[in-house]
């Protein structure tokens, strides 16, 4: 049995903080039902590339979960998603604060009929703060938080974002932290509570060390490339044939790489014998490693680095990803498919619990395909009565 597989979670969620959070609880075992707008769906719908006319970026972030459309701009609606909650555990929603308290389905609501709801909101900037009401996506997160002023190679290139959205998806998994927090609080005290988190909050959360090294020396932190800030060598080289990465976080390992270059100079030269003094001096450190790395190709580098325990790797391009033989070991790579489409190859849960079962299940629904399944089987509607709503623009 799944870990989360007696918890039911409404998901009200789009585009992709929202729905990969969903996508983690599902992975557990959670019963996911998402809820569309009847007739668009959620907005990622329409983002390719698309297979059999289906969107493989819904398809990624969307699998085991149940799609139900249902209009909640009207009474009926409403009332519908009500009678759900009163069976659910779990609420995940991020529409702009104050949307769903003005449809009279806010926190405080809610919880009238279901003390027990975790009701877990993610926004851009929080429920509070004069920003909270500011529209947000990942880029603009990224850009605020600090996050892109140290991304890129100097001061003098144009500012570049990280190339996943780190904003929406460390968002997420922050949700599911406090989300799975809360449920252990209400196993002690059988209430649900109001989760709020930022997407603001969760980037500044990510800077690791910025903050600390400004507050410790004043200086404003700069971008350094594929460099580490207080780490030498800590960053990628140019080979013969394309480029390693070289991670030396110990004045040990580096004696070590000193040992398999043939170069023991550099490890009793004055400038390098420690991590402060190697940082100190890394541009002249850099170029005499570079000269050495020219030298040789990559898979050459790697094979002897590798064999003397010395961190290091590729840069490889996603093609080399999926055919990467320890993520097929680990089942990594896995087909998503929806009802009419093909399959769609993407990443896996990289959660495993060894005493639970990882569900299996890898589906993506199509919009509102279980929209009656749902109404019938959980509010006991009569398909008489389903095929009313369909009418009046209720599903």
């Amino acid at each position: 049995m799944a870990a989360l597989s007696d918890l039911r979670l409404l998901d009200l969620t789009h585009v992709l903080s929202g729905p990969y959070a969903t996508m983690v609880m599902a992975d557990l075992g959670a019963e996911v039902l998402k809820i569309e707008q009847p007739g668009i769906g959620d907005a990622s719908r329409q983002y390719g590339p698309f297979i059999d006319g289906f969107s493989s970026y819904f398809m990624s972030i969307n699998r085991r979960k149940k799609s139900l459309t249902l209009n909640l701009q009207q009474e009926k609606g409403r009332e519908i998603l009500m009678h759900l909650v009163k069976s659910s555990d779990i609420l995940f929603e991020n529409y702009r604060p104050g949307v769903m308290e003005k449809l009279g389905l806010g926190y405080e609501r809610l919880k009238r009929e279901n003390p027990g709801l975790i009701y877990t909101k993610i926004s851009g900037y929080g429920q509070t703060g004069p920003l909270s009401q500011k529209r947000a996506y990942d880029m603009i997160i990224q850009g605020m938080s600090g996050i892109i002023s140290i991304a890129g190679e100097s001061t003098k290139a144009p500012p570049i974002r990280t190339a996943i959205s780190i904003g929406d998806l460390s968002t997420a998994l922050f949700a599911v932290l406090s989300t799975l927090a809360a449920l252990y609080q209400r196993e002690k005290t059988g209430q649900g509570q109001f989760i709020d988190i930022s997407m603001l909050d969760c980037l500044v959360a990510l800077l690791e060390n910025a903050i600390a090294r400004y507050s410790c020396t004043g200086e404003i932190p700069q971008p350094c490339g594929n460099k580490h800030p207080v780490i030498t060598p800590f960053q990628i080289f140019p080979t013969q044939d394309g480029y390693i990465t070289l991670a030396i976080g110990s004045d040990a390992i580096w004696k070590n790489l000193c040992s398999t270059l043939k170069k023991p100079d550099l490890a009793s030269d004055s400038r390098f014998k420690s991590n402060a003094l190697r940082t100190e001096n890394r541009q002249a450190l850099e170029a005499l490693l570079t000269e050495i790395f020219c030298q040789r190709c990559t898979q050459s580098w790697l094979d002897d680095l590798g064999q003397a325990d010395i961190p290091c790797g590729p840069i490889s391009t996603i093609d080399r990803v999926m055919s990467n033989p320890q993520l097929h070991a680990r089942n990594m790579l896995i087909a998503v498919r929806n009802v009419l489409s093909g399959e769609v190859t993407v990443p896996n849960s990289p959660i495993e619990l060894f005493e639970t079962l990882r569900e299996s299940h890898t589906y993506a629904p199509d919009l509102g395909e279980h929209t009656k399944e749902i109404l019938n089987d959980m509010l006991g509607l009569t398909e008489e009565y389903i095929e009313q709503l369909y009418q009046e623009g209720v599903l």
